[in-house]
C-alpha cells in the first residue's frame, strides 16, 4: 500500500503554472498541487480572485505566484512562463486549462463567440505550447498538461464550434507528443459536465437554461479533474498518461 509520502514525491517541489486559475477546475487544481507541495504560478484575467487564491495558497502554507494571464495575448502568456522560470528558475509543469464555452447553435451566427472559443480554447493553448517548449527543450524535461473536453470526442448540437475548438485541441497535443521525444511528457484531460460557470458566457437562453439544468443535476465538483491532473504529473519521469477522460456516471 503507498504511504502518503510515497503519493507526495511526484509533485511536491514541481513548479506548475496553470491558465485559467482564478475559478472552477483551474482554481480547484491550483488549491490541490500546492497542497501536494507544488510551486504554483497561477495565471488568469480576473485579478481580484487571483489574488486571492494565491494568498489563500500562502496562508495555508504553500507557494504561489500569479499574474493578470489572458491566454488571447501571446505575451500574456509568454510571461506567465518567464514569471516561472524567473521565481523559482525552472517550469516543470504548465496546464493549459483556460478555455470558454459560449455556445450556441449555428443559425444563430454568434461569430464572436466561435472567434472568442477559436482564441481562448485553442490559439491560447498554441501559445502556451509556444512559451514553455523552448524552456522545456533547455531544461531536458517538462509536461504539457492541456485540457480538452468530451466534447472533443462526441459532437452534440449547439457545441459545433466549442466541439470543434477541442478536437484540435487533442490534435496538436497528440502531433505534440509525438514530436516531443523521450523527455518531455504530454497529457490531455477531457473532462465531462463539470460544475464551473461556464453556462455564464452562454447567450442562447434556451441552451443556457438546459446547461444550467444538467450542471446542476450531475456535475461533478472540480476537484475530480484536478485529481486527474496531479495522477498525470505524479507520475514517473518516464511514464507518459497521453490521455484521461473523466466525466459523471450520469451523462451519456
Amino acid at each position: 500500500m503507498e504511504r502518503e509520502e510515497d503519493l507526495m514525491s511526484g509533485i511536491e517541489d514541481k513548479v506548475v503554472a496553470i491558465t485559467g486559475a482564478s475559478s472552477g477546475i483551474g482554481e480547484a487544481t491550483a488549491l490541490l498541487l500546492a497542497e501536494r507541495g507544488a510551486k504554483v504560478v497561477l495565471g488568469a484575467r480576473r485579478s481580484n480572485r487571483l489574488k486571492a487564491l494565491t494568498a489563500r495558497i500562502e496562508n495555508a502554507g504553500g507557494e504561489a505566484v500569479c499574474a493578470r494571464t489572458d491566454v488571447r495575448v501571446r505575451d500574456d502568456v509568454a510571461g506567465l512562463v518567464e514569471l516561472a522560470c524567473e521565481r523559482y528558475g525552472t517550469l516543470d509543469v504548465l496546464v493549459n486549462n483556460a478555455g470558454v464555452m459560449p455556445i450556441s447553435p449555428l443559425d444563430d451566427l454568434r461569430v464572436e463567440d466561435w472567434e472568442q472559443m477559436i482564441d481562448v480554447n485553442l490559439k491560447g493553448v498554441l501559445y502556451g505550447i509556444a512559451a514553455a517548449l523552448p524552456v522545456f527543450r533547455r531544461q531536458g524535461s517538462g509536461h504539457f498538461v492541456n485540457i480538452a473536453s468530451t466534447a472533443a470526442h462526441r459532437v452534440v448540437p449547439n457545441q459545433s464550434v466549442y466541439a470543434g475548438t477541442k478536437f484540435a485541441v487533442r490534435a496538436v497535443s497528440e502531433g505534440l507528443r509525438q514530436e516531443a521525444g523521450d523527455k518531455l511528457r504530454v497529457t490531455i484531460v477531457s473532462p465531462g459536465f463539470t460544475r464551473t460557470d461556464f453556462a455564464e458566457s452562454v447567450r442562447n437562453p434556451e441552451v443556457k437554461a438546459r446547461l444550467e439544468e444538467s450542471r446542476d443535476t450531475f456535475a461533478m465538483p472540480p476537484d475530480a479533474i484536478a485529481r486527474a491532473i496531479a495522477f498525470a504529473i505524479e507520475q514517473p519521469a518516464d511514464v507518459d498518461v497521453s490521455e484521461v477522460v473523466v466525466r459523471p456516471t450520469a451523462q451519456v
